[in-house]
């Protein structure tokens, strides 16, 4: 398999889940501006939307989108429990943390990588984001992880996203329980993996 990344970028997540899972894999690095791969490939034959990830299978086949590359990648390695089993309640309780994830905070923090938006329109995304992890700190309240006692895709997700607070100036500290979280998280062997090979530090 070949993971189409970008330092510190969304596929920071797939990536994390293969150091997970031990599968074998290949890293191709995309520069999001001038949309080429490190060999010079234009990355639209990849993704046609452009950007990262992307997660290109043996046969050529290639799977976009963070939340359903990860499940995909989790579901090749069973043993290591990083989703609950396909049909089950807990399944879709695990696809809502991604959705809200992906919908509610990457979407939201992605806004705010803009340059030009106005310094208002920033504050308003900033309180809007606030108050959705207020509620990530609720849940969270009481457990290690976003399903419970056992790490999962979703929270290799929401660890990335996290890691983007100082970029967008998002302030976290008024919730303690967050920040232990993400503490939690970057002490797995696999987060500090992925970090490694990305060039990345925290």
């Amino acid at each position: 398999m070949k993971l189409y990344y970008a330092p510190g970028a969304c596929s920071l997540s797939p990536h994390i889940v293969l150091c997970e899972t031990g599968l074998p894999y290949e890293l191709v690095k995309v520069d999001l501006d001038s949309k080429r791969t490190e060999s010079g490939e234009d990355f639209h034959r990849i993704n046609p939307l452009g950007y990262v990830p992307a997660l290109e299978l043996e046969d050529g086949v290639v799977l976009l989108e963070g939340p359903a590359i990860v499940q995909y990648l989790a579901d090749q390695a069973p043993a290591r429990q990083l989703v609950p089993p396909p049909g089950t309640f807990p399944r879709y309780q695990l696809q809502q943390w991604l959705n809200f994830i992906s919908t509610e905070l990457h979407k939201g923090c992605g806004n705010l990588f803009q340059p030009d938006l106005p310094d208002e329109v920033k504050e308003s995304f900033r309180r809007r984001l606030g108050e959705r992890f207020a509620y990530t700190a609720v849940q969270l309240s009481g457990q290690d992880y976003l399903m419970g006692d056992v790490f999962t895709v979703a929270d290799a997700y929401l660890f990335v996203v996290m890691s983007w607070r100082d970029y967008v100036g998002l302030d976290l500290s008024p919730w303690p329980v967050l920040l232990k979280y993400f503490d939690r998280i970057a002490e797995r062997p696999a987060v500090g993996e992925a970090l490694r090979q990305e060039g990345l530090t925290l």
